[in-house]
């Protein structure tokens, strides 16, 4: 994939190194560890005993490497500029300067391109997302988000979560290597903006509320697979734009197969259950990307009118 040297995206908020509010950074003489007792004398007081007991302590956890006096001094528990977020290092957001945030600041910047230009072309204007980069995990406005999840849109504030370790997943765990499989994933999240935008989204989310847990499935099946075929559109617009390079629509098709419900299914537990899928057999999704990619045309990607 040729991105290196194009325009990269503001629309990023990076949150890695930040605490995610889980205890990240905390002291570790939190609310599991040694409770030290402040009985004593009137006025709140430390006892003679309470003195020698801190002494004591003191001493202990020195031999045993820890400086309490250094970990005191540091202050701030729990807050920012804590040891643990010090060890793992502060970005200031939009600052982050490495390979990864370049790349998907690139890919970001060229989904702009392309709904900018096809809301444009019926009229409407483009609210284009922010992309949201953390490690660990953050809090989103849908809840919780970990590195568990996997990257996501979020409908409530317009963002797409990401941890870019999730790249290093894609193609260990995976098998799907290659920058045009990890942008893939971008313009699939970016799908499910559009949708939010167009409407697809709110009425799922309110249709959902009366359904079982089947066809909800059923349904969900068709906004991803939805989603992916609008990062198949996306494909095309970047093919045009002499992005691509030999091998990376193999790359993209590839990562569509290996993260189809059915293959997950069957290499996580053995056996496939189809009433449990909520993303698309590996076939769907890689059919509906292609056909996103072949037509270059939103109207070919109603997956809610007949057989998927």
């Amino acid at each position: 994939m040729e991105w290196k040297g194009r325009r990269q995206s503001d629309n990023i908020e990076d949150r890695r190194g930040q605490s995610s509010g889980r205890g990240l950074g905390r002291s570790p003489f939190g609310r599991s560890g040694i409770q030290i007792p402040m009985g004593g004398r009137r006025g709140g007081g430390l006892s003679f005993g309470t003195i020698i007991f801190l002494v004591i302590i003191y001493f202990v956890l020195k031999a045993m490497g820890i400086d309490m006096l250094q970990v005191l001094g540091e202050g701030n528990v729990g807050g920012a500029g804590s040891g643990y977020e010090q060890s793992i290092g502060q970005r200031p957001a939009g600052q982050s300067s490495d390979d990864t945030t370049a790349f998907v600041r690139t890919v970001l910047a060229e989904t702009e391109t392309t709904w900018n230009a096809i809301f444009s072309a019926s009229g409407e204007q483009y609210r284009e997302p922010t992309l949201v980069l953390f490690s660990g995990g953050t809090v989103s406005a849908c809840g919780q988000a970990s590195s568990a999840t996997g990257p996501f849109y979020c409908p409530a504030d317009s963002k797409v979560y990401l941890d870019t370790q999730f790249f290093d997943q894609l193609e260990q765990q995976f098998d799907a290597a290659g920058d045009f499989a990890q942008a893939y994933v971008i313009a699939h999240e970016v799908g499910h903006h559009v949708q939010n935008l167009t409407g697809v989204l709110p009425e799922f989310n309110r249709q959902r509320r009366s359904m079982g847990e089947r066809e909800a499935n059923q349904m969900s099946v068709r906004v991803e697979l939805q989603a992916d075929c609008y990062a198949g559109i996306w494909a095309k617009s970047a093919d045009k734009e002499g992005i691509l390079s030999d091998g990376d629509l193999e790359e993209a098709l590839n990562a569509a197969q290996q993260i189809g419900d059915d293959t997950l299914q069957k290499r996580s537990q053995g056996y496939v259950v189809p009433d449990a899928f909520n993303h698309g057999t590996s076939a769907q999704r890689m059919k509906w990307f292609k056909r996103g990619y072949d037509s270059g045309n939103v109207g070919a990607c109603d997956t809610f009118s007949g057989a998927i």
